[in-house]
């Protein structure tokens, strides 16, 4: 496994798991946990011990199955993200939100909590104040956002006595909109951008894409690896893509330890379309 430094303090795995799906999308369903929580403990065996949640998932239920998965793993070496829903961002809202976060899945404390989406309903001081406070109680490891635009980052930097150590974006090889301005900023200011659905929904591994398909003979890589590690490559940013068979987590793991070479990483920057 290779590893990144979230604002100099820990490291954190290059490739971890997300979990959106599991124990159902917003309500709770029941009747995949057995592979669910397999297919965590899997991840976790195989190094990818950034595991990637949200109150919203499944009701709370995913964050019950993640508790479930990690209970007879050292907890210390396990990063655990989850979100907080836009609903839960007044000042007691948020912080009876992480206290429930952590009721569900059975821990100390979060090691990188997000604002899961901004909502300008919300006084985003208040949301940050409140964010201060869970990391000024040890609730919370570290601070973070999701889905923020440029802008709406430096603002809650500029209320946050605490560093914001990550915004959690969409960002794959057909999602191009964070290199404008966002992933140059975060590379400056040693903030991780968190990269979500990084294979864009599993489009990234099927054929069809010829710079991919030829690459994938090159280096006798899958599609898969071939696009996460055209992701890993860039400094100050981490992937979360859901696994939920031992199939695609192998696959997956695939995707560290190397790298392509500058003229391919090059293609891709400045060639790769749909």
């Amino acid at each position: 496994m290779e590893y990144k430094s979230l604002s100099g303090e820990v490291k954190i795995p290059a490739l971890g798991i997300g979990t959106w799906g599991m124990g159902g999308e917003f309500s709770k369903d029941y009747s995949s946990d057995k592979k669910d929580i397999f297919a965590l403990k899997t991840a976790i065996s195989l190094g990818m011990t950034h595991i990637d949640t949200a109150e919203l998932y499944a009701g709370g239920h995913c964050e019950e199955l993640v508790g479930e998965a990690i209970k007879n793993f050292d907890r210390e070496k396990i990063s655990i993200t989850t979100k907080v829903w836009e609903n839960h961002l007044k000042y007691d809202a948020l912080i009876q939100a992480a206290k429930r976060s952590l009721k569900r899945m059975k821990i100390e404390y979060i090691d990188l909590y997000l604002i899961h989406w901004p909502n300008p309903n919300v006084s985003l001081k208040e949301t940050i104040r409140a964010m201060d406070f869970l990391v000024d109680q040890g609730v919370v490891r570290f601070s973070g956002v999701s889905n923020f635009s440029l802008s709406l980052l430096k603002e809650a930097q500029g209320y946050s006595k605490n560093k914001i150590v990550a915004n959690q974006v969409e960002y794959n090889l057909l999602e191009r909109a964070p290199e404008k301005e966002l992933l140059p900023y975060c590379q400056e200011k040693d903030i991780m951008l968190v990269a979500y659905k990084p294979l864009a929904r599993g489009e990234l591994a099927k054929p069809g894409y010829k710079l991919l398909d030829f690459l994938t003979k090159k280096y006798k890589k899958s599609l898969a690896q071939i696009s996460l590690n055209w992701l890993i490559s860039k400094p100050k940013v981490v992937v979360i893509p859901k696994a939920s068979t031992i199939a695609h987590l192998e696959d997956n793991l695939g995707a560290v330890g190397w790298r392509l070479e500058k003229e391919d990483l090059r293609k891709l920057d400045k060639n790769f379309t749909p």
